[in-house]
């Protein structure tokens, strides 16, 4: 049974095509100065983003990038190369302005907003305090959340999806949280049915020995949650107080007409627990890259979807969706600032 707030949110998001603005986009791109479909991919990502916008002359001025922030109690099972205390140093290095995220947002005029969504111990000043509770529990003994604060994680998405499509003109969405790539996999495996050798990967830097109890520590998890087949039970089995976030995003963002950019792994499980609950709402979502974490090609094959970069990027952060961004705000500037053959008094070309 779900809330009435996200009934109603699915209720909002449609599909998102339309032959007329492609069209217009299409003729747009035609009449300036450059041999046709000669910036291959930058054109078809301006495509994507006016679609979205609903308008045939985007406008990308105003950036953010959401980092949701989220401890997992599956670390008790020694799935990750890092302590769990290390979620709350980051988020602290975050607000001081130290991580790799907030160089590429300071490099590209995006607005970094870090939020709480379950981090253990006291909120720290700065951060957005969502904190549904310190941590979730751990998946391998028992639900990771209840699903009544699986709701909650989405709503609180959907509320911020709400408010960001007041602010801005694209959001990014990243993540961090020691033993996420597990709650990731688990999540893609229960929604996919691959078994975890093809869905788990070292995350952090799991030596073979360590990847291959993360993945039998998964395994086990998918039989003890076997009666988990819809996916707001997957999510609440599996956890990830900043995945079920971000798939409220994800919603909110497509109701909205939001343009949102998709990070790397984690995100993109959120990814998937959205498409489950409203198939149209990856409409709105531009997915960065492909991560170097070995089963998010197959995740991103499931979804149905292709990223636009492949850097071997495996940080998280929202750094592959911040790159992104700037590669959407080149198209973005070619689009609105080349000169028309008419113009530049530049010959066409002849066929």
């Amino acid at each position: 049974m779900n809330s009435p707030r996200l009934n109603a949110t699915l209720e909002l998001i449609r599909d998102l095509s339309d032959d007329n603005l492609v069209r217009q986009v299409e003729e747009h791109w035609a009449s300036r100065t450059k041999p046709r479909h000669s910036l291959g991919k930058l054109e078809s990502l301006l495509l994507h983003f006016s679609l979205i916008q609903g308008v045939p002359i985007p406008r990308l001025e105003r950036k953010a990038m959401f980092v949701f922030c989220a401890d997992h109690g599956v670390t008790q099972e020694g799935v990750s190369a890092f302590p769990s205390e290390v979620t709350a140093q980051m988020v602290a290095n975050f607000l001081k302005g130290g991580a790799a995220i907030n160089v590429l947002c300071r490099q590209f005029g995006i607005e970094p907003v870090i939020v709480d969504m379950g981090v253990r111990g006291e909120a720290q000043p700065g951060a957005v305090n969502l904190k549904i509770a310190e941590g979730t529990c751990n998946f391998a003994k028992g639900p990771a959340m209840s699903r009544e604060q699986a709701i909650e994680a989405l709503e609180t998405g959907i509320e911020l999806a709400g408010e960001a499509a007041r602010q801005y003109d694209v959001a990014g969405i990243g993540e961090m949280g020691i033993g996420n790539t597990t709650s990731a996999a688990a999540i893609f495996s229960a929604c996919s049915g691959l078994d975890p050798e093809e869905t788990a990967g070292p995350g952090t830097g799991l030596d073979p020995a360590g990847l291959a109890h993360k993945r039998m520590v998964i395994r086990a998890a998918l039989q003890l949650h076997r009666s988990a087949t819809d996916p707001i039970s997957i999510l609440a089995a599996f956890g990830g107080f900043e995945i079920g976030a971000m798939a409220g995003f994800l919603l909110g963002a497509a109701a909205m007409r939001l343009p949102v950019v998709v990070d790397g792994f984690i995100a993109s499980s959120a990814a998937l627990i959205a498409k489950s609950l409203a198939p149209a709402a990856l409409d709105a979502a531009i997915f960065s890259h492909c991560s170097a974490e070995p089963g998010h090609a197959a995740m991103l094959d499931f979804l149905g979807v292709s990223p636009y970069l492949n850097l071997g990027l495996r940080l998280g952060e929202g750094t592959g969706a911040a790159l992104c961004i700037n590669l959407l705000e080149s198209s973005v500037r070619l689009y609105r600032e080349m000169a028309t053959f008419d113009s530049a008094a530049v010959s066409r070309e002849s066929h």
